[in-house]
């Protein structure tokens, strides 16, 4: 994983950026709260798992389990309603008059759709899966 989600992520914004505020793996993957935080250690053993009996073990095999393993981090952030990211990123504190107008618009229709974060953001860190063979979801 070094090799893959690791590289990806130092080339990203969460890594490299104008502020200097370095986001960590568990910062956006591990929730803060005690009982939520046990919970997704626990689900985090299937992983460890895959990594350390060979399902995952290679670069080839990591991308033919990429889109199964983003679908799931996804799912998990939409259920959550993306905390770990409101940690840092919070629709009642964003000055969309700073952000560019698109950006500006494209939150202001989120918080009235009720959307969150990774409904918009996937890919922010890390390489989209080949998406090729999913059904869109409209």
């Amino acid at each position: 994983m070094r090799n893959t989600v690791y590289q990806e992520y130092m080339d990203s914004v969460h890594y490299n950026n104008r502020s200097g505020v370095r986001a960590t793996c568990p910062d956006c993957h591990v929730p803060h709260e005690f009982v939520p935080k046990m919970i997704r250690k626990l689900k985090a053993s299937k992983e460890l798992y895959g990594k350390i009996f060979g399902v995952i073990d290679t670069p080839q095999k990591f991308e033919a389990h990429r889109l199964t393993m983003a679908q799931n981090e996804w799912r998990r952030m939409k259920d959550n309603n993306s905390q770990e990211c409101r940690n840092c990123h919070n629709f009642e504190y964003m000055d969309t008059t700073a952000q560019k107008s698109v950006a500006a618009k494209m939150h202001d229709q989120a918080v009235k759709d009720g959307q969150t974060c990774i409904d918009c953001h996937k890919g922010i860190a890390h390489k989209l899966p080949d998406m090729r063979e999913v059904e869109p979801g409209f």
